[in-house]
């Protein structure tokens, strides 16, 4: 009790999210045995970290670092518009179809987010497009980015979960896929409502061939780290170092657009990104820990099976909580404190662990783009300037789609693990 309410009382007056779970778990560990386990802290924090996998992450941060900083998102999402500018609102198709070759380059929602508030957003406006409309597409097209390989949260779950990260990756392509698709008939079937902007001309076959051939660059990262990792060439960890160096020859030699200075910057920003990731993994450790002694996650699956015993109850009851708590509290801290949660009960309902890690991805990125503290739409906003009420009230009809998505991957286990299976990753 006294715990919760610590976390509470700090994530009220503003503590970051980090160091509310860190003092939490402190004052339990404090409860369980005083000095002597609090002695213990810092080593099981250390040891929470001290994993090789986790290694990727940094890496999979400063690549798309560079290719953003090298200007490869804008030739993306020309490509993008050239391939599905002819379709009524064509430039917020345009959107989600870059959302998926972007996926491939950064594996993070907000970097998606960030980089296209920038650049399509304002252009989205020019055409006529409204402002709230426009970063909703954004918004909704964004979480496409750590559902398909590489993934920054799959690279976390994974390392922790002790799961393939390959066969996560092979896992979040299908789904990714769909929600590209799911989204752009939303924006189809309610182009008229929107009073989007009428179809363009279709491009002719020389000016796809031309953005090809100026896209192939970054399309190809996305292939040698897929292809890499999937075809048991690289580990993960590899795969992601291999990015930073094609990035970098990209940028030093191609493009020729990487100072000094702007290396330094990038890799402060992947510093900070990634301090801030380790932070909330290290301290939701001693949570963890205080929350084994006691049960809770015993005690937990115990109440949700007394609720029913039926496995696609308890499924669309794992997903509830999980869509709830992530409207509330930071994605990577919800998964470190509740993989551990509900991870076995899936096991218990029969879940394979890649099918069960791919629920919650899908479900906490969706959580990305939810009120109200969904990271995703403080992006946004913060890069727009627009209101975040107004961005959230035109996302539901996305919202809707993607949680149907979700809610088919949950209850399809075949669809599910296609991929995977075919790959051998299960």
């Amino acid at each position: 009790m006294l715990v919760g309410l610590a976390f509470v009382i700090l994530l009220l007056i503003g503590t970051p999210i980090g160091f509310s779970i860190g003092i939490a778990g402190m004052v339990g560990v404090v409860q369980m045995g005083g000095g002597q386990f609090l002695a213990m802290g810092p080593s099981r924090m250390f040891n929470s970290l001290d994993i090789f996998p986790f290694l990727a992450m940094p890496f999979f941060i400063l690549a798309g670092e560079i290719m953003n900083h090298v200007g490869i998102t804008q030739q993306l999402m020309r490509f993008a518009h050239v391939l599905v500018g002819h379709f009524r609102g064509g430039l917020a198709h345009a959107n989600m179809v870059a959302s998926i070759m972007f996926a491939g380059l950064t594996g993070a929602a907000t970097a998606d987010a960030a980089a296209f508030g920038k650049t399509l957003v304002p252009e989205m406006v020019r055409q006529g497009y409204r402002r709230d409309y426009a970063c909703a597409v954004t918004a909704a097209g964004s979480i496409i980015g750590p559902t398909i390989p590489p993934s920054g949260i799959m690279v976390v779950y994974g390392s922790l979960m002790g799961v393939s990260i390959g066969g996560l990756f092979a896992a979040g392509i299908l789904p990714g896929l769909l929600i590209c698709i799911v989204c752009m008939a939303v924006i189809a079937l309610g182009a008229a409502r929107n009073k989007l902007p009428k179809a363009e001309a279709r491009a002719s076959f020389m000016d796809l061939a031309r953005s090809f051939a100026k896209s192939i660059a970054a399309l190809l990262m996305p292939v040698i780290i897929l292809g890499g990792i999937l075809g048991g060439v690289v580990t993960p960890t590899e795969a992601a170092s291999v990015a930073v160096a094609y990035a970098l020859a990209l940028g030093l030699f191609v493009y020729r657009n990487i100072s000094f200075s702007a290396l330094c910057r990038m890799l402060l920003r992947t510093a900070i990104i990634s301090g801030v990731i380790f932070v909330i993994i290290g301290f939701a450790s001693t949570l963890g820990w205080w929350m084994s002694f006691n049960r809770v996650p015993q005690a937990i699956a115990e109440t949700l099976l007394s609720i029913s015993e039926n496995r696609y109850v308890l499924i669309l009851l794992i997903i509830g909580l999980l869509l709830a708590i992530g409207m509330i509290m930071d994605v990577t801290a919800t998964l470190i404190i509740l993989a551990p949660v509900l991870a076995p009960l899936g096991a218990q309902i029969g879940l394979e662990p890649i099918h069960a890690g791919l629920i919650f991805i899908i479900a906490l990125n969706i959580s990305l783009m939810t009120p109200p503290v969904g990271a995703c739409l403080f992006v946004l906003s913060s890069v727009t300037g627009e209101k975040l009420e107004k961005i959230a009230l035109k996302l539901w009809p996305f919202l809707i789609a993607e949680v149907a998505v979700l809610i088919l991957f949950a209850f399809w286990e075949d669809m599910a693990m296609l991929i995977p299976r075919w790959l051998g990753f299960a």
